[in-house]
């Protein structure tokens, strides 16, 4: 991994989730996918990135899994985690001296999928605007909103899914500037579900790129089946590549 001394980028990938819906025996970023865990498959993705200079792991202070992956002897640079992934996320970025690692790549742990075509758009367009950025996906089916009911969940209306997003990882932000939006959000009491709501809240432009619908993350059980078939995919077209030259 190598990177220029101006614009150096640290990872950071939090791991410290036990992921409950997926109602598996051990957390889901520790479940096989293909012969290696799903963290394998995410950490390597990240490492194989020219330009990550630095990875940042967050994980439970009791993980017992994380030294049996191939990657435990790797120079990863192990942080603790916190109660949510947002507590994980800034537990590293704590770590992580802004004039060395002035821009940071967040990556969820149970991403396996994410191309390096699409991490390397991504880095280069926010250098070259200067401004933080994310993967996402346009929203494609009709999207309702609901509400409870004596009944159950019933539909409340129906959103125009113009302009619509779902968010992705990797999202790429100015060291700095992602730290203190975190703290602050944070202090304030707002809810951070991902780096770009942070900066949102702080006030700060966030960019769109658009992604490939393969980069899932593994929630439920189902997706682990679909994450195999995008990975088989996947090696397909590196197959096809390496033989056409394409």
């Amino acid at each position: 991994m190598t990177a220029g001394p101006v614009q150096a980028i640290a990872a950071v990938i939090p791991a410290a989730g036990v992921g409950k819906r997926m109602q598996a025996a051990v957390p889901k970023q520790y479940l096989m996918l293909n012969g290696k865990t799903i963290l394998e498959h995410s950490v390597g993705r990240i490492l194989c990135q020219p330009q990550i200079s630095a990875v940042w792991l967050a994980l439970d202070k009791a993980d017992p899994y994380f030294a049996a992956t191939a990657i435990a002897g790797s120079a990863i640079k192990r942080v603790a985690g916190g109660n949510e992934r947002v507590h994980s996320v800034l537990n590293a970025l704590e770590q992580i001296h802004p004039a060395v690692y002035p821009w940071v790549l967040v990556h969820d742990a149970a991403r396996p999928l994410i191309r390096q075509h699409d991490i390397s758009r991504l880095i280069s367009r926010c250098l070259k605007a200067g401004q933080g950025g994310i993967l996402a996906c346009p929203v494609r089916d009709t999207m309702k909103r609901g509400k409870t009911t004596t009944a159950g969940n019933m539909v409340a209306a129906t959103v125009t899914r113009e302009q619509l997003w779902h968010a992705l990882t990797p999202q790429l932000f100015p060291t700095r500037q992602l730290r203190q939006a975190i703290t602050g959000a944070l202090a304030a009491g707002e809810t951070i579900t991902d780096e770009a709501s942070a900066m949102e809240w702080a006030g700060q432009p966030v960019l769109l790129m658009e992604g490939q619908a393969d980069n899932i993350k593994i929630t439920h059980p189902a997706d682990l089946t679909l994450a195999a078939y995008f990975l088989a995919q996947q090696d397909l077209e590196q197959q096809h590549r390496e033989q056409t030259g394409k």
